[in-house]
């Protein structure tokens, strides 16, 4: 079902909404991410309509030409509360981690963007393909980070579609696994491979993606990156994460990172009260050559197929794991940050920059 904003007789303005941004510019709505985000009761009246759209599951990257059959992608979009004459305004694709979407993750971002005149389109790849996997484990060897990749830009398209929506304006943010496939997509090669009519992304954030991916000619996307992650987080490699930054950088890439000290894994989820986690993936070591073939940077083994999947990362995942731990003064930094970002990218992208 695609969504529609302006039911007849559904039609609701917040006073919030329209003492704050009841103004319209050249490019639609006039959206503001200046912190402090809303929360709480300001976020009550925003609610997510469940949508669907035509995707598809390459299980690797150099699957993707080949990927016929088509997968009914699953999200939950959430829209500004504005009139039709404002729109059309800029847009999120969100890519949750390995656990799921979140209440306290995507669903609140979800609604904090769109009380600040930004859709926010939250993908649920692991509900679409549920006869694929349903254990925590099973998902990860059975729905890849290259299925991440074809519902983001399948979303994409779903969100350009809308007329209320700046196609040219739409972002992709993803969290710890859809963190990954968002860095993939800061890399010419994987952006020409889901979006070849030349519609990709306006900017890439990556939260707290593990650095387990080098690219043998990490050319940039043209979009820019967001790389964020903490200083106590067992999952990351600071080194690494520099690395795929720096590597994109010297081909000319505009990609910042930032590091949160005393911040651990998934700082803005739900365990307030800290909890170690296993199955780490900070060893793992993966290789993607110049025609998408991913390889275990070790053995050379393809990972083409779940038996070879499982056998890699059984050969690298560590059994120590990873804390995840909420921690709210991270959070609020994070939101600057992010903040700064897209504003700077939408303002681009409007410019033609």
């Amino acid at each position: 079902m695609i969504y529609r904003l302006f039911r007849a007789g559904s039609i609701r303005i917040s006073v919030v909404a329209a003492l704050t941004w009841l103004t319209a510019t050249g490019t639609g709505w006039s959206y503001d991410l200046t912190p402090p985000w809303p929360n709480g009761r300001e976020l009550a009246q925003f609610r997510s309509e469940p949508v669907s759209f035509p995707s598809h599951s390459p299980f690797a990257l150099n699957d993707i030409a080949g990927a016929d059959e088509v997968t009914t992608a699953q999200g939950l979009l959430f829209m500004p509360e504005v009139e039709e004459a404002l729109a059309p305004f800029p847009a999120i694709v969100m890519l949750h981690g390995a656990g799921g979407i979140m209440e306290a993750r995507e669903l609140t971002y979800g609604r904090q963007f769109a009380a600040m005149g930004v859709a926010a389109l939250v993908i649920d790849v692991f509900g679409a393909r549920r006869d694929l996997a349903s254990s925590f484990t099973e998902r990860l060897l059975n729905i890849t980070e290259t299925m991440f990749l074809a519902d983001a830009y399948a979303g994409l398209e779903f969100l350009a579609s809308m007329p209320e929506v700046d196609g040219g304006r739409i972002a992709l943010i993803g969290f710890s696994y859809g963190g990954m496939a968002a860095t993939y997509a800061a890399h010419e090669q994987v952006a020409v491979a889901f979006a070849p009519e030349d519609r990709g992304f306006a900017a890439q954030v990556a939260f707290y993606a593990p650095c387990i991916v080098t690219f043998d000619s990490p050319e940039p996307s043209g979009a820019p990156l967001l790389m964020l992650y903490g200083d106590r987080d067992e999952i990351i490699d600071i080194e690494r994460c520099e690395d795929t930054r720096d590597a994109l950088r010297n081909r000319g890439g505009d990609v910042q990172s930032v590091m949160f000290e005393g911040a651990f894994h998934q700082w803005d989820g739900w365990s307030s009260g800290g909890r170690r986690l296993s199955r780490g993936l900070a060893d793992c070591n993966l290789r993607v050559e110049d025609d998408l073939d991913v390889r275990d940077a070790r053995t050379g083994m393809p990972m083409s197929a779940v038996w070879n999947r499982t056998l890699i990362l059984g050969l690298c995942v560590d059994d120590e794991g990873y804390v995840i731990k909420r921690d709210d003064a991270i959070r609020a930094r994070s939101n600057a940050v992010l903040a700064d970002f897209l504003t700077r990218s939408f303002d681009a992208a409007v410019d033609g920059g």
